[in-house]
């Protein structure tokens, strides 16, 4: 089999209501890291240490920074979301800019523009500087259609069922 390579990074979204869109994100980032690229992978919103985040200290080549504090279930966002936010898409665009990072994910990017910390205009503006061959992936639920329509792969990812409607909670190593 031969493996074309176009030298062009291409921009991915992973939406939808259903369970798995970080996970493809952090799939991708595996490929990557276990074929030499370096990966770099920015989340917004979280603040808590998942499982996922634990991956850099056993695969070289990839990090991860969290750039959320709690969950906005019970909550509105404050001025320190809205403030974390715009660091973490500042840090996101140097690395996509400096061309050093072969991968960047932006996980959750999508819920940080729903809950107004960041807007549309400026993560396109932070996909507009990226280095040629960067590879991007943005992932979260509710992505609008001017981030849709920047993109170049867009998978939506729909819950048909899920046991978390049964009562069964987040379950370590599986879920979180």
């Amino acid at each position: 089999m031969s493996i074309l390579e176009t030298g062009k990074g291409y921009i991915h979204i992973y939406t939808g209501n259903g369970k798995g869109k970080t996970t493809a994100a952090f799939g991708l980032a595996v490929r990557a890291a276990m074929s030499g690229k370096k990966v770099y992978i920015g989340q917004f919103v979280k603040g808590m240490a998942y499982s996922e985040t634990k991956c850099s200290a056993y695969i070289p080549g990839i990090e991860i920074e969290q750039f959320g504090t709690t969950c906005y279930i019970d909550r509105n966002p404050d001025e320190e979301d809205v403030q974390r936010a715009k660091n973490g898409l500042e840090k996101c665009k140097a690395m996509m800019k400096s061309g050093d990072i072969d991968v960047v994910i932006l996980d959750e990017i999508t819920i940080a523009v729903y809950f107004k910390l960041l807007t549309d205009d400026e993560v396109l503006g932070a996909l507009k500087v990226k280095a040629e061959h960067v590879e991007v992936v943005l992932t979260g639920r509710y992505a609008s259609e001017l981030l849709i329509d920047a993109a170049d792969l867009v998978s939506e990812i729909q819950e048909v069922k899920h046991y978390y409607r049964q009562g069964v909670l987040s379950r370590e190593g599986i879920d979180c």
